[in-house]
């Protein structure tokens, strides 16, 4: 049986709605007997309140969760900073947690959130490998507004890149200045995004009459430079890459290609002395520091940061959920620099 809302759940569970609302106030507030009663039935029923419709009637916290993939990666860090700047200058406290590339983390990450009741989240999901159903019932009790990756049907509204403006724009520079572009990627690439660039390289070539060249390598989780590094070492030493142009799907996989080009003595750049071009997608903070310096397209860090936070203060200072699910995407910025 579906549970959808309190009063089905004290019918359910044979216990009296004032004292199961009483419960979800203060489980200390109930007989220990009562209390154990309560907790088995919502194992057996699955079923999680509506904080954020019991707090329409109650001072919110000043507390905003944000939720990021992982903070080890500066991209989350650079992005979760703007981010924490917003949300304190209009004058809520951030608690910032970090699901480290894992579901289970960011499964109990929310739980953690929903148990201190925040004003709302703002939550960069793991997105491929995330619950989805948890993360929606999730956004149900909880205002919620998605960055960077997707859910679909979860949250008020989902800010982010424009991943078929952004590919679309370097595989047009790097084909009006050289060989067209082989597609670096992972086979098991954590983030959904991974799978919009791919979509758009594909239509960006096939757009400028180009046979395209995906070169997929074997890879899953966090660890992109190490996987860039070790089948950019696998692929130029068996001169297997179609091309001597290559797009790679992030940064953190360009980054660990370069290495591996160096490692390997084969000369990055536009020189006529260079062999290869590489580029990335991100403008990862590290990527100007490179050598060569990584060409890249640049996401709009402040934009979607502000976006985000935006609408979430906007939501809790209404206190009204919004009608239909919104997207906004921003557009990439060309950054031309010396490894294409």
């Amino acid at each position: 049986m579906k549970i959808r809302n309190m009063e089905q759940f004290a019918a359910a569970s044979g216990i009296s709605r004032p004292t199961v609302s009483k419960y979800f106030n203060d489980p200390e507030s109930v007989r220990k007997s009562t209390r154990e009663r309560i907790e088995a039935a919502l194992e057996k029923f699955d079923y999680r309140p509506n904080f954020y419709a019991m707090n329409q009637n109650r001072r919110l916290t000043k507390n905003i969760g944000v939720v990021v993939a992982n903070l080890a990666d500066p991209f989350f860090a650079e992005i979760s900073r703007n981010i924490e700047q917003l949300i304190v200058e209009a004058g809520f406290r951030p608690i910032l947690v970090s699901s480290h590339g894992s579901p289970e983390e960011e499964a109990d990450a929310l739980d953690s959130l929903r148990s201190i009741k925040p004003a709302g989240v703002l939550l960069g999901p793991l997105g491929r490998t995330s619950d989805s159903e948890a993360v929606r019932a999730f956004c149900n009790d909880v205002p919620t507004v998605l960055f960077d990756s997707d859910i679909e049907g979860a949250g008020e509204a989902f800010v982010g890149s424009d991943n078929d403006q952004s590919i679309g724009l370097i595989v047009d520079y790097l084909c009006r200045t050289g060989e067209p572009p082989a597609f670096f990627e992972m086979d098991q690439p954590p983030n959904p995004n991974a799978f919009k660039r791919r979509n758009a390289y594909l239509a960006a070539m096939d757009r400028l009459g180009h046979a395209p060249n995906l070169v997929q390598v074997p890879g899953e989780g966090w660890d992109f430079e190490e996987i860039g590094f070790r089948e950019g070492t696998r692929l130029m030493s068996e001169n297997a890459l179609p091309t001597n142009t290559v797009l790679c799907s992030n940064d953190r996989l360009a980054i660990g290609f370069l290495s591996a080009a160096y490692e390997l003595g084969k000369k990055v750049g536009l020189g006529s002395d260079c062999v290869l071009r590489v580029a990335g997608h991100d403008d990862h903070p590290f990527s100007r520091y490179t050598c060569p310096s990584l060409t890249t397209v640049a996401q709009d860090y402040r934009a979607i940061a502000d976006t985000a936070t935006r609408k979430i203060l906007n939501i809790i200072e209404t206190g009204e959920r919004e009608e239909g699910r919104k997207t906004h995407l921003f557009d990439g910025k060309l950054v031309m620099r010396g490894s294409a």
